[in-house]
């Protein structure tokens, strides 16, 4: 179950804003940062865990810290008809981060990261061109990236943009 970021209101956005932040911060001085009560502060926060919004907290893990220096974005043609069991097994390739199934000329986009050319190399060769269902690939290294977590202030304001009146 989720809610419609339409029932999120300014309070249950800078909550979200400041966990981004700092996922690891107690409840209580998520309150203090949001201007409200520890009990407000506990009661909403406990609402967008139950419905979804909040997903959990993990680690923001440096892909390079840990060796993998080499990052593409691979861009799928397949089969018609074998999305379904496709997805599953792309996901478990090594070093893929993100799949997302796509419209348009490719079928599916993944993040994969390796720690190094050669790594890359047998995952876009050997292992998925070798899959029966795979038609064609196209891979696009990454030169540089920013990330923008869900649920900060760069997401969060996106519905309210078109309606601020210009300054």
């Amino acid at each position: 179950m989720s809610v419609s970021p339409h029932r999120l209101d300014d309070v249950d956005r800078r909550m979200l804003g400041i966990l981004v932040d700092d996922g690891r911060m107690s409840v209580n001085e998520v309150a203090n940062r949001a201007g409200i009560s520890r009990a407000t502060a506990y009661a909403r926060y406990d609402r967008l865990v139950a419905n979804g919004v909040i997903r959990g907290f993990r680690a923001d893990v440096d892909p390079q810290a840990i060796g993998l220096d080499v990052a593409a974005m691979i861009l799928i043609n397949i089969e018609q008809g074998s999305w379904p069991t496709m997805r599953d097994k792309i996901s478990r390739l090594p070093g893929v981060e993100y799949v997302a199934m796509t419209s348009g000329e490719f079928d599916f986009v993944l993040m994969v990261r390796a720690p190094d050319i050669a790594a890359l190399r047998d995952v876009v060769l050997y292992r998925l061109q070798g899959m029966p269902e795979v038609r064609s690939t196209h891979t696009v290294f990454v030169l540089d990236e920013e990330r923008h977590p869900i649920g900060s202030a760069h997401h969060l304001d996106l519905d309210h943009g078109s309606r601020r009146p210009p300054r």
